[in-house]
């Protein structure tokens, strides 16, 4: 993996964990239990894209 990919994927990775926790920052203080769970909900599907993105680039790594 060249530099510039390194960086890109740091990036994203970076941008993955700060949305999950801004979705978790307002989600504990919303008091809307339909809003609510939406961004529990947006929160949940970023830790799976987070996760899911990590074992690709395992599975990419790996295989060199």
């Amino acid at each position: 993996m060249t530099e510039k990919e390194l960086l890109y994927v740091e990036d994203a990775l970076g941008h993955l964990k700060h949305m999950k926790t801004l979705c978790d920052i307002y989600a504990q203080n919303l008091q809307d239990p339909t809003l609510k769970a939406f961004v529990q909900t947006l929160s949940q599907k970023n830790q799976a894209l987070e996760t899911r993105f990590l074992n690709v680039l395992g599975g990419a790594t790996s295989g060199r």
